[in-house]
């Protein structure tokens, strides 16, 4: 019969058995590490949070304390986050912001942004015995925080070195030794491509913005009225999109005034829309004719070059028809919001007039006009609607919104007027978002005329 094979105290097997359990275990618990840790890198692209929720994760799986160094794109390296399993021996940003020179210095950390691979420290020096500056503060933090081992490792991507990441142990207890060696390699690969993907996603997100901007045009600087306007890029992307506004003086002395939204949100979009803005300067200023028949223009050309493009529009003059009248707003709006007239006392409307459907939709379709006298002192509005629109909510709260915001800005500086807007409505919004603003002049003193 064969050997009864069951373990009993004292077996040998029992120690072999015990080894392999925990070195499973072990590696499950790096498994489980770098997943929490690749999902907080994820979680977010903005280069810091990503960081500090990152060190929640190693502190204290990992290490006792932990910090992140990054080289800034002056080439500067900066402490991005100090985290330590004991909150309260950590003020907030006490031990993070610019560092000094890594050039020529005996500090590990310009060791690794030099290229060497991580590095085991069991021993640390006393801070007086610093050699230059960098050196000072890296051995200070190791005497403030207390280490008994570190591993400090450069974070590669690409080729370049972007940072240092740096974990400690406390204590003897369960020190970080050769064999953590390659976990941690492995994690700073991670956070190298993080920290490596969040900088070109910015990049691209500034370019894109940068492109935006430079389509747009400069307000006329001199003119009968006052004119202001903003444009915001969507926060949440790193795409162009097809908002704009635009404004000029016509030989009649009328100020055209246009805001609108081709659709779509890539590069097409944004060239789409600087054509389209050309286009409409070209035909009112060689057509001369009321904001529908020239949105109805803009709408004939639309469906022959642009075949499948859809936009909205407002096209508007503000003009004086006679020297001691009241100035007049003559507008049409295909599918766009409606612009809103904000009183001098705080009085708030919706234009509704002059109102059809977008264009590239139907080129027979008639577009009215409508036309609001303007009283002395206030201000109209046009806007895109990702100053209004939010995607949890009804259209509705947000031009309710919209109102009560304008209202309590009516005596603002016109270019407080709009910056106060976007600040109090544009932060929350996903969209892109263009508004410009029109005040008209008050009204002259009486007996101004006869003052001779």
């Amino acid at each position: 019969m064969c050997a009864d094979r069951d373990l009993h105290p004292g077996d040998p097997t029992d120690g072999d058995a015990y080894e392999v359990d925990r070195k499973v275990q072990d590696a499950l618990d790096r498994l489980t590490l770098l997943i929490n840790a690749a999902e907080a890198l994820a979680s977010t692209l903005d280069e810091e949070t990503g960081l500090r929720r990152l060190c929640h994760t190693l502190v204290p799986g990992l290490a006792d304390w932990c910090a992140v160094d990054l080289v800034d794109r002056r080439g500067r390296l900066r402490r991005i986050v100090v985290e330590h399993r004991d909150a309260d021996r950590l003020s907030p940003g006490l031990y993070e912001g610019l560092l000094p020179p890594t050039e020529g210095s005996a500090a590990a950390v310009a060791r690794a942004l030099q290229g060497a691979g991580p590095t085991l420290l069991t021993d640390f020096l006393p801070p007086h015995s610093a050699a230059d500056p960098l050196h000072a503060c890296e051995l200070e933090l190791f005497d403030r925080m207390t280490a008994d081992t570190a591993v400090i490792a450069p974070l590669r991507a690409r080729r370049q070195v972007l940072g240092v990441i740096t974990l400690v142990r406390t204590t003897n207890e369960a020190p970080l030794d050769e064999d953590g060696l390659s976990l941690v390699e492995d994690l700073a690969h991670r956070v190298a491509l993080a920290v490596d993907n969040s900088r070109l996603h910015f990049e691209a997100q500034h370019t894109a913005e940068r492109l935006q901007r430079s389509l747009l045009p400069d307000l006329p600087s001199e003119g009968p009225v006052e004119l202001a306007a903003r444009y915001q890029a969507a926060v949440a992307a790193a795409q162009v999109g097809g908002d704009w506004y635009d404004a000029f003086l016509l030989p009649e002395g009328a100020t055209a005034l246009i805001i609108g939204d081709v659709a779509g949100h890539d590069l097409r979009a944004a060239v789409t829309m600087s054509q389209m803005r050309n286009m409409l300067r070209g035909i009112a200023c060689d057509r001369k004719e009321p904001p529908g028949k020239i949105l109805g223009r803009l709408d004939a050309a639309t469906h022959i070059l642009y075949p499948h493009q859809t936009l909205t529009c407002i096209y508007a003059l503000v003009e004086k028809p006679v020297a001691d009248g009241p100035w007049q707003l003559h507008y049409a709006v295909a599918g766009h919001p409606a612009p809103l007239l904000v009183t001098w006392e705080g009085e708030t409307r919706f234009l509704e007039g002059g109102r059809s459907m977008m264009l590239g939709v139907d080129p027979d379709e008639y577009r009215p006009a409508g036309m609001e006298v303007l009283p002395p002192n206030s201000t109209v509005l046009l806007y895109t609607d990702g100053l209004v629109e939010r995607r949890d909510e009804m259209l509705d709260r947000g031009l309710a919104r919209l109102r009560q915001h304008a209202a309590a800005l009516a005596r603002e500086p016109l270019e407080t007027f709009c910056d106060e807007l976007l600040d109090g409505l544009a932060a929350a919004g996903t969209d892109d978002v263009a508004l410009i603003a029109v005040r008209i002049a008050a009204a002259p003193a009486t007996g101004a005329a006869t003052a001779e």
